[in-house]
């Protein structure tokens, strides 16, 4: 998208911008919609989300504060959805050929503001969709229509410095340093943040309502991803019978999905691809390291207490722990 056509796009939008809480963000200002810290841009397709999309009641929908694991959930969900239609050890599968992002669309990306919303009313039913919004921001009929939901979050210190090196990858010729980012981090000013309310919202309606959000963690799927493979499948109504289980059906997904194998396929390891709309990446960028703990070799011990201290405060009493 050229520069001027993104300059028309936000000053178009500034009526509803010139109402809300700005404060500078990583590396642009940052706008408080609706409880959530996002970008004018963001700003913008999030609402024509709400005001345009209109939900099935067989939608379910994938969702994850950024750097948590969204890829290979896509990943996991695309496999475990359509294995009637493509076998994991296919050789001609979806996910040796296509980046597991683009099999799994989301809803507010690309841009909604040149990517209309009306092209995921396309897709068939039941539609598998994928989003970072927070509870607060889903469009109302996500819920009142029963939508199914799965939710992936992780270990907030792994989330800072995944999101600290993700934006140092594909920001547009500038650094973040690591001090500042930090700072904004523990002041919940993040893309979508503060990532501890985005957490509580799911995880308060995974409480309410257990069979329609199904609520993971991160470093529990990667201890027994088969475990969680299963529990995936039973949620979304596609549950591994006992002959798929006895001819080891669910460590063929888990073994297709597993980030060693999919960063080596040529699909996600080479190109460039622009799935936000105006930003460029290459596909790679979304395969660092995934590792559980990689917090350890960034932080320092101080900086590691202090997010340790500031999430368990916001979610004391909630249930939910880290």
């Amino acid at each position: 998208m050229a520069e001027s056509s993104h300059d028309a796009v936000e000053e178009g939008d500034s009526q509803l911008l010139s109402t809300l809480p700005t404060r500078q963000g990583m590396w642009k200002p940052f706008f408080l919609y609706r409880g959530c810290w996002l970008t004018p841009r963001s700003v913008t397709s999030v609402a024509l989300v709400q005001s345009q999309f209109t939900p099935r009641p067989d939608d379910v929908f994938l969702a994850t504060y950024p750097k948590c694991g969204t890829t290979w959930l896509k990943a996991l969900a695309f496999a475990v959805v359509n294995r009637s239609i493509h076998p994991v050890g296919d050789h001609a599968h979806p996910l040796l050929t296509t980046h597991p992002q683009d099999l799994v669309p989301f809803l507010e990306l690309p841009h909604r503001d040149v990517h209309p919303v009306s092209d995921l009313d396309a897709l068939p039913s039941p539609r598998l969709l994928s989003t970072h919004m927070s509870p607060s921001l889903l469009p109302p009929g996500v819920p009142a229509l029963g939508c199914r939901v799965v939710y992936l979050c992780r270990e907030p210190k792994d989330v800072f410095v995944s999101t600290w090196h993700y934006m140092n990858k594909v920001g547009e010729g500038f650094q973040i340093d690591m001090d500042a980012s930090f700072q904004l981090f523990c002041d919940g000013m993040s893309l979508y943040g503060p990532l501890w309310e985005h957490y509580l919202g799911y995880w308060r309606q995974s409480v309410a309502e257990p069979d329609r959000v199904l609520f993971l963690k991160y470093d529990e799927m990667m201890a027994d991803a088969g475990k969680h493979v299963k529990m995936l499948a039973e949620f979304l109504r596609v549950p591994f019978t006992d002959e798929e289980v006895r001819g080891g059906a669910v460590e063929e997904v888990v073994s297709l999905c597993s980030f060693e194998t999919l960063k080596s396929l040529p699909v996600n390891s080479s190109g460039v691809s622009d799935r936000i709309g105006g930003m460029p990446m290459e596909n790679s960028a979304y395969f660092r390291t995934g590792k559980v703990g990689d917090w350890k070799t960034h932080l320092t011990e101080e900086m590691a207490k202090r997010v340790d201290c500031i999430v368990e405060e916001k979610l004391r009493g909630s249930g939910l722990t880290f």
